[in-house]
């Protein structure tokens, strides 16, 4: 009997199923069936948008990119945190760089309930170690390539572009990188492990909730801090002849324990680096999640003034804006800021760095040479893209970067090439104004030309919304992925 109806389960059951699901689909509310009506025309919008540029027929663009990289180990944080007994403390609280398992609780409880993204040096090697054998055994655990460099370099090596990158690896690591990726600097027999801790929208740990997902990253690396394979890469740079000369990965060096005068060695260094290359090649600097407000300051003063195009997220935006002004760094901001305060910021950060530029004060290099003029500004937060571009500049497409930005954000965070609507969601209002001031224009999210854009002054802003991924399988190099798809159609 048992064995019968085992059998007619497997004679019916996928009629069954069938008819589920189309009384499923027939029984849906109308709302449901508008939603998925409407992201199914954002979707193909963003993808029309996305395909008025490509780069057939046509030479593939040359990208040089550094700083370093690591192998990361991806782990789901509350499981490690609970594997390793540690308990949820009462007192969430930030610090630079953690020393011991209470600084570890405090730091993850302080950015975990925001869900906001953020990375810390650990000072404690044994601690480290701790943390990374039990994550070795941890279910579901895995291993990429890490670090900004090599990260944004697979994305645009993917994306069709030959690259040059400059870091230390292991044999290993450079096996598994792109054929169009060559590698610049020493070989090293082991390669520094970054622990990321990712957790879901709605996870649990003690009394926390996180309000979205995101990861926390630990790492005791010592190598990239030293940017080691600066000078090999400077050396292959000049016969390389790129067309974009990326900068990453200087958030390593933030709370490390260099020597007197090493970091300040190693910023002059690089700085004669970006001074080194034409006037012609664009040079972008991928910011990151820095709180020592003295490296912040070197940031200012050997990098930036060199960049002609910066990228951030929506708390390294204001962290940015908040230093420029002469305030302290803000470590923890709005993690689902609305598009009006982050264009707002997006405006000072482009008038701030651009009158210093004009000054020349505050903002010539170390060898006389004057600041670049910033001309691409592009921010990426969960639920949209917005970039700002100089008008008559060197960047072009910028409504169908600002597209396939947004598009790459739920390829990588989903983890696939193809878009299901099914497992997204937009989190951007229907409408949206242009700036917090009073009476400033409000701009409707259109389901067939979904990327809004116009003038102001000498720049044109471009605003897109994201299909935010619903069901995550990692947010670790999201910001690395968005920006280099970004930056592939505007070189």
């Amino acid at each position: 009997m048992e064995e019968g109806g085992r059998s007619s389960w497997m004679k019916y059951g996928p009629v069954v199923s069938l008819f589920v699901v189309i009384l499923a689909v027939w029984f849906r509310s109308p709302d449901d069936a508008g939603l998925d009506d409407r992201l199914d025309n954002v979707l193909s919008s963003l993808l029309r948008a996305e395909g008025k540029v490509g780069m057939n027929n046509v030479a593939k663009p040359k990208v040089a990119v550094g700083f370093g990289g690591c192998v990361d180990l991806i782990v789901d944080g509350v499981t490690l945190l609970n594997k390793i007994g540690l308990p949820p403390t009462d007192q969430p609280l930030h610090h630079d760089y953690i020393e011991n398992e209470l600084q570890l609780a405090q730091s993850f409880a302080y950015f975990f309930a925001p869900g906001a993204a953020a990375e810390r040096f650990i000072r404690n090697d044994t601690l480290f170690s701790e943390l990374v054998e039990a994550s070795r055994d941890l279910p579901g655990n895995r291993w990429a390539v890490g670090g900004n460099a090599p990260v944004m370099a697979s994305r645009m090596a993917t994306e069709g572009c030959d690259i040059l990158l400059g870091g230390s690896f292991s044999p290993d690591f450079t096996d598994v990188l792109s054929q169009h990726i060559t590698v610049a600097g020493n070989i090293v027999d082991e390669p520094d492990i970054h622990l990321i801790l990712e957790y879901p929208s709605g996870a649990s740990w003690g009394r926390y909730t996180s309000r979205r997902a995101n990861r926390y990253i630990v790492h005791s690396d010592d190598h990239n801090p030293y940017l080691d394979s600066m000078e090999e890469f400077a050396e292959k740079l000049k016969d390389f002849e790129p067309d974009l000369l990326v900068v990453g990965g200087l958030q390593m060096m933030d709370n490390f324990p260099f020597q007197a005068g090493e970091r300040d060695a190693l910023f002059s260094r690089l700085s004669d680096l970006l001074s080194s290359s034409s006037p012609t090649i664009g040079v972008h600097f991928e910011m990151a999640s820095f709180v020592e407000e003295s490296i912040m300051e070197d940031l200012l003063h050997y990098v930036i003034p060199h960049a002609d195009s910066l990228g951030m997220n929506e708390q390294e935006l204001p962290n940015l804006l908040s230093l420029l002004k002469g305030s302290n760094i803000t470590v923890l901001s709005d993690p689902n800021p609305r598009v009006a305060t982050v264009l707002d910021q997006m405006r000072e950060v482009y008038r701030i760095v651009n009158q210093r530029s004009k000054d020349g004060s505050a903002e010539r290099y170390t060898n006389g040479v004057e600041a670049k003029p910033l001309t691409r500004l592009h921010v990426h937060t969960l639920a949209f893209q917005a970039m700002i571009v100089t008008r008559g500049s060197q960047w072009k497409n910028t409504m169908s970067a600002v597209a396939k930005a947004s598009l790459t954000a739920n390829r990588h965070v989903c983890g696939s090439k193809d878009i299901d609507p099914s497992k997204a969601r937009l989190i951007m209002d229907d409408s949206f104004s242009i700036s917090q001031r009073e009476g400033s224009q409000r701009i409707p999210l259109q389901e067939s030309r979904p990327v809004s854009c116009w003038d102001e002054g000498d720049y044109e802003i471009c605003v897109a919304p994201v299909l935010v991924c619903t069901e995550v399988y990692q947010t670790a190099g999201g910001g690395d992925n968005v920006s280099a798809a970004g930056l592939v159609l505007q070189i």
